[in-house]
């Protein structure tokens, strides 16, 4: 009966994860923006949406920048490693936007 639990659990965990990426209160982002091949119109995106959004708490870069991360971590082993590779050229093309120093 605990296992029960355990698996009823993370199974909620994955719908609140995947449901942020969704409906983010704080970015509008479009949809299926983390599916592109194309890292520039990902940072693009999570730029423009951030810098418009009314309803974020921090600044436009931290924004985008922990909603990016959030999902590469949130994907985790169900990302393909193709897919990851250009989430993480977004993250420099994000940088780069904001004019904040490459890693």
């Amino acid at each position: 009966m605990t296992g029960h639990r355990k698996r009823k659990a993370t199974t909620k965990k994955r719908r609140w994860s995947g449901a942020v990426t969704r409906r983010s209160n704080a970015l509008d982002l479009k949809k299926k923006i983390f599916t592109s091949d194309d890292p520039n119109r990902i940072a693009a995106s999570l730029k423009r949406s951030a810098e418009h959004s009314r309803r974020r708490k921090s600044t436009p870069y931290r924004s985008a920048m922990s909603m990016l991360t959030f999902y590469i971590n949130r994907a985790g082993k169900d990302l393909p490693a193709k897919q990851k590779r250009v989430l993480e050229r977004a993250k420099d093309a994000l940088r780069e936007k904001f004019g904040k120093k490459k890693r």
